[in-house]
């Protein structure tokens, strides 16, 4: 039996950083983050989808916390080297003991500059732990407006 080789989706043109979400973090992927075809690692990706998904829980955390849950994530353009990766996040939700935030990921390429492709969004789950690891309440708890 062989397998149709998946499409990937067609160029969906430029993009707008969101307005309403906060910039949390910026990097270039280098030739050693590639896979075998020249395309960033999926789960180089992911990993700083993780780090740029925790800067606005750790203001509420009030200590330690974790990822609990990765609740959708979406690879929407491939990235390449030398792109300029935007990662904005926005508080979507706060428990009890945790916090879900939602993540959009944008690709300035190289020499695009300004020019903006989304290439990734994700939501994420992270819990507040105590020193045994254990679920603990969050601490500082704002007023969410809806949205």
């Amino acid at each position: 039996m062989s397998l149709a080789p998946v499409a990937r989706p067609a160029n969906l043109g430029p993009a707008t950083p969101p307005s309403d979400e906060e910039l949390v973090l910026k990097v270039i992927p280098m030739p050693a983050d590639c896979n075998a075809n020249g395309d960033i690692f999926g789960g180089w990706v992911m990993a700083q989808v993780d780090l740029a998904g925790s800067v606005i829980p750790a203001r509420y955390a009030g200590g330690r916390m974790a990822t609990v849950a990765v609740n959708e994530f979406l690879f929407k353009q491939p990235v390449r080297v030398g792109d300029l990766l935007s990662f904005y996040s926005k508080l979507v939700r706060i428990g009890r003991t945790s916090l879900t935030v939602k993540v959009e990921v944008f690709a300035e390429r190289i020499p695009a500059q300004g020019q903006f492709v989304k290439v990734t969004e994700a939501t994420l789950t992270y819990v507040c732990i105590d020193e045994q690891g254990k679920p603990r309440e969050v601490p500082h708890r704002p007023a969410m407006t809806a949205g």
